[in-house]
């Protein structure tokens, strides 16, 4: 696992059911809401601090994705996607890398084709069971409850970045 995720240089997400709980809450007038996890987002942070890109496919359109998407500076984002593979394809060729240094948080079938394909695939513990056996990693959390988190911490961690990009918070 150490070997796998030293090699990570960017981590995908799906969003409904990974960066949320999967539900779909409307006001009155339609508009659109999702609770996303502070400390999933400073886990966001962190990765990027140690040099490691984000980025999100998602398969629907939402300003509220938008939204956080530019709150944590993650400049790569994809919405409203039918087939994954196809953004998927177009990161790894704008940025240069290989499948071997992307990670990916999927819950779903839709999800399986990027999951069977990175050098570290990890989904939520309330992820449909089709998808569970096809990972290397399944969180002890669920979607939108601090699941993104315990994946950027496992990355720091295992990856070797845990101390370089918290030192200054442990320090006197």
């Amino acid at each position: 696992m150490q070997e796998r995720l030293a090699k990570i240089r960017l981590l995908l997400l799906d969003v409904d059911g990974i960066m949320t709980d999967g539900r779909i809450v409307y006001d009155n007038n339609g508009i659109e809401t999702k609770s996303f996890d502070v400390k999933d987002g400073h886990g966001l942070k962190l990765l990027q601090r140690a040099g490691i890109r984000i980025g999100i496919i998602t398969g629907r359109q939402s300003e509220v994705v938008a939204f956080r998407a530019r709150e944590l500076d993650i400049d790569i984002l994809y919405q409203g996607v039918k087939d994954k593979l196809v953004p998927y394809r177009e990161i790894l060729d704008n940025l240069g890398l290989g499948e071997g240094e992307v990670a990916y948080m999927g819950d779903d079938v839709v999800d399986l084709p990027i999951l069977r394909r990175v050098g570290f695939a990890a989904t939520v513990a309330d992820a449909v069971p089709e998808v569970a056996p096809l990972v290397h990693y399944v969180t002890g959390k669920k979607g939108g409850r601090g699941a993104v988190r315990e994946v950027c911490d496992l990355i720091l961690k295992e990856g070797g970045h845990w101390e370089g990009v918290t030192a200054r918070y442990f320090q006197g």
